[in-house]
Parts: structure tokens; sequence; C-alpha cells
């Protein structure tokens, strides 16, 4: 994966799936500590959304590689309104090497791989959120062990860019994904049209029984960042698809509980299900960092320093 883009899971094949997994369960475990691969690189981290867990590990990660990150705020760089994305990339590309942005367009990823010569990786967008289900994936493993396949994972709620990454997950790891939401919020038409073709296990419904006997079930908040004004028409849409204890007490006796974070506690689930024996949560949330640092390392770890 040296010196690509990351905009979609889909830029990896299985077998770099794996080997990023690996870097990932081995730097969890300690074995890269003192390891410096990107000393001497830098890293912009682009926000158009505000984040906690992104920001966070991907700039200590670069720090634990011997990297550096830099924070840009919308406020500071205004994607498309101050200067257009493709100036910014054209920019960039002659400071520093390598660029990850959470940003609302996926187009906007797009725009930046398109006129930046140096690898843009995807924080989040509309559209997908790859990183996180490399942590997400992280986590499953701890739980089952690497081979997945037949595996049910169960994402209940909004057919958001969650829910678009896991249908590709389905793809590369050859896990059953159920998509178990409200008529009129499945997940993108062109997202699951792709799945169908490559042979993906994927089911869409809106019955709540699918989540009984699953390996792991899913779920996200209702109303993401910028959908605040159909708050109200949301919160109806979703009503019993709150996942609580009683809902955790009808998976697999084994089966674990992640969620993304932050949790709306009311909306899409309560305090007593993200700190249930089954909720693997928060560790999910420490696998962001170990996941994003073996994406880096693979991304950008044969990246000679200018300086």
């Amino acid at each position: 994966m040296a010196g690509r883009d990351f905009l979609s899971n889909l830029d990896m094949t299985p077998q770099e799936l794996r080997t990023v997994l690996d870097t990932a369960h081995s730097m969890k475990r300690g074995e890269w500590r003192g390891v410096k691969p990107l000393s001497g690189l830098s890293l912009a981290l682009i926000f158009e959304k505000a984040s906690l867990r992104t920001r966070t590990t991907f700039d200590v990660g670069m720090y634990q590689l011997g990297g550096h990150a830099i924070t840009l705020s919308n406020a500071e760089i205004g994607l498309g309104t101050r200067e257009r994305v493709s100036d910014v990339a054209r920019n960039l590309e002659r400071w520093v090497d390598g660029v990850m942005g959470r940003v609302y367009l996926q187009q906007t990823l797009h725009e930046l791989a398109d006129h930046a010569a140096i690898p843009v990786i995807n924080g989040l967008s509309d559209m997908l959120h790859p990183a996180q289900l490399l942590a997400d994936y992280q986590t499953i493993e701890q739980a089952f062990g690497p081979d997945l396949r037949g595996r049910r994972v169960v994402y209940i709620g909004d057919g958001n860019n969650l829910a678009n990454s896991h249908i590709h997950l389905g793809i590369l790891t050859g896990t059953d994904v159920t998509i178990v939401t409200p008529v009129g919020y499945e997940p993108n038409g062109s997202v699951l049209l792709d799945a169908v073709r490559r042979g993906a296990n994927v089911t869409l419904t809106n019955d709540l029984g699918a989540v009984e006997g699953a390996d792991v079930l899913y779920t996200d908040v209702w109303i993401s960042m910028g959908q605040e004004a159909e708050a109200d028409i949301r919160r109806r849409a979703f009503r019993g698809y709150q996942v609580t204890p009683a809902m955790l007490d009808t998976i697999a006796p084994d089966g674990i509980f992640l969620h993304c974070l932050p949790a709306h506690y009311g909306e899409e689930t309560v305090p007593e299900a993200t700190e249930h024996p089954k909720s693997r949560v928060f560790d999910q949330a420490e696998n962001r960092l170990h996941a994003q640092k073996a994406l880096l390392y693979h991304v950008m770890g044969e990246m000679t320093p200018r300086w």
C-alpha cells in the first residue's frame, strides 16, 4: 500500500487488509515499541467535522511512529470556500508527506487525492468511514480470531457511512453482514449493488428479530453531524431500534457489542449497554490508535523524509 490513497476499505485487497490487521495486533502487543519508521515525515490532519478519537489517534499515532502531525480546522483553511480544494491539495503536497481528511463529502477526499501527489486517507466522510472499520475488525478478531468467514455482524440503525463500510468489510472478510434499518434509511444503493455483484453475504431488513444470535451487534448515532434539522423525524423513525441490555441478551452467548462513539445515550443506546459485559466499545476506541498506526506505517513507511 506504499504511497497509495486510502479513501475506502475497498482500496485494499483482502491480503492487504490481513497484513494491516496483523500489524495492528503486533503494535498493540507492544512489539513495535521504540521503532520509528515514520521519522522525519509529517501528516496534515484536516477537520471539517469535530473529533475526539480521529484527531487524538492519528496525532498520537504519528508521534509514536516518529513522525509529526499538524491539525488544520476548516476555519483555518476553508475547503472549497476560502480556497479551492485543488489548491489546498497542491499546497499541502509541497510541505507534508500525507493528508488525513475528516470531511463532509466523499467527493472532497477524491478531489484532494486527484490533485495531491501524496497519500490521502479518509478519516470520515458522508459515504464511508474506513479507518474506523480497521479498528472494528481488529476488535472483532480479538474476540473470534482472524478467520471471520460466516460470522454474523449485525448493524442496527441508520444506513450511514458506517453501514456502507461494514458492507465493504463483508466483501473483504467473508462475514455475513446484516443491516437492520427503518424503511427509507437504507445504506447507499451502489454500495449494496457492488456487494451483490461481488458475491458478499449481505442482508437488508427492518426486522429487529435479525439481531438474535448475532456474533457482533453494532450501532451508531441516529443523527450525524449535519443532520440536526432532521432530529425529530429521525427519532420517530428509529424508535424501537435502541440497543439495550435486553437486546444484548438475545445475541450469541459469546457475542460482542460495538459502537464507534460518541454515543447519544437515550437514542441509539444506553450507558448500561456500553458498560455491559458483552460491550467492547472502549477496546474498540483504543484500537483506533493501533489500527491507524498500522495503516500509516503501510501507506507511509517507505517514504523518504524531505528534510
